[in-house]
């Protein structure tokens, strides 16, 4: 298995591992207003796995990507993470 793989997978893993650990921790709080602090921390978590994920597999894609295509990737991305992140 290629090691950027197994390092984008990794990442996602403990990613959701941070989910479900976050859902089990509004259960226990049982207080909307505490369970929204929590869900309002895990709003860091998704798009700094993404931007970590994708920084990822283009390291691993950078030397089959010609330039012309690895920069259309990062408009992609970019585009992606403005319409995440516009509030």
């Amino acid at each position: 298995m290629d090691k950027y793989v197994s390092w984008m997978a990794g990442l996602r893993i403990l990613s959701g591992s941070v989910e479900i650990l976050a859902a089990l921790l509004m259960l226990r709080l049982g207080r909307v207003d505490r369970a929204l602090a929590v869900n309002s921390a895990l709003a860091l978590v998704g798009p700094t796995v993404l931007i970590l994920t994708t920084t990822i597999g283009l390291s691993g894609m950078a030397r089959e990507l010609s330039p012309g295509k690895l920069a259309w990737v990062f408009i992609g991305v970019a585009c992606l993470l403005f319409g995440i992140l516009k509030k």
